[in-house]
């Protein structure tokens, strides 16, 4: 039985990192359901090719529009958020889907910038969107805000250092602006996506022994797609999830109920076994 289409037709709605992957599956869930939507990135010329594809699909009367910026900077996504009123002068909703991660390795060799920028990019940058969305969602008599984690915010993920960190991170802010803001009538949640195939874990090689731990390790014994990410997003924006809130809810393939994937592999053969397990690597 498939969800008659629309829905959202009227509504206008934000969506960060939605050129690539999982951000653009959820604008176009969106969109296709009949919402205005305004997807940033970094990339302009990204962000056109991933609007070309979402029109096409967007056949109940939806639209998407574009905006460069950087989630980081608070300038950037206070222009951003006053793009995505634009097309109704009200702000139903916000998808904060940019975020990413780097540095990995064992933490005591983390390179300290690195692991801030990936906080920032992660923390900071959904908190801006929270910060900047709210007030205009209070004056359009509510809304819906998702905050997109991943399964290394909650099951351990070795040597993935701040994005595991920053993920949780996200989730705790979810349940607290839940809590905060449900009095006016808008509610937070998050999404938490297992191995998804998009352009970033194109970097797994399908037969290295860190794909099959995510394979081992997936009851479903499979990878996801955007759009079962996408798909969720578009209900939790919706009226058909107006008692949900504060939750946390993942799309992995019943990943959660084992381990988390082996990347060592990746990294032992660059530091070895013993820097692996704690010890200083010998100076030169």
């Amino acid at each position: 039985m498939t969800r008659p289409a629309g829905g959202l037709e009227g509504k206008a709605f934000l969506v960060t990192g939605g050129g690539t992957g999982i951000g653009a599956a959820c604008a176009s869930a969106l969109a296709a359901d009949g919402a205005a939507v305004t997807i940033c990135g970094r990339r302009s010329e990204v962000l056109d090719a991933a609007a070309e594809k979402i029109s096409v699909a967007a056949g109940c009367g939806g639209s998407v529009q574009t905006a460069v910026a950087d989630v980081t900077q608070e300038d950037s996504v206070a222009e951003v958020v006053g793009r995505a009123l634009e097309p109704t002068g009200n702000l139903d909703g916000c998808v904060a889907n940019a975020g990413g991660g780097g540095g990995m390795g064992p933490y005591h060799m983390l390179d300290t910038d690195e692991f801030l920028r990936v906080l920032q990019l992660n923390v900071l940058g959904t908190m801006l969107c929270v910060k900047h969305t709210v007030p205009h969602m209070v004056a359009s008599g509510g809304g819906s805000f998702v905050g997109m984690s991943s399964i290394a915010g909650h099951v351990t993920h070795p040597y993935f250092g701040a994005y595991c960190v920053g993920k949780a991170g996200i989730e705790e802010m979810m349940r607290n602006c839940a809590n905060e803001f449900g009095v006016s009538g808008i509610r937070f949640n998050a999404i938490r996506p297992g191995f998804i195939a998009t352009e970033i874990m194109e970097g797994v090689p399908r037969e290295s022994a860190t794909y099959a731990s995510y394979i081992d390790n997936t009851p479903m014994g499979d990878v996801g797609q955007p759009e079962d990410v996408g798909q969720l997003a578009r209900f939790l924006v919706g009226s058909d999830s107006r008692w949900i809130t504060g939750t946390c809810i993942n799309v992995d393939g019943g990943h959660h109920l084992r381990s988390g994937p082996d990347f060592a592999p990746f990294i032992e053969p660059v530091l070895g076994s013993e820097v692996m397990a704690g010890k200083q690597p010998e100076q030169e």
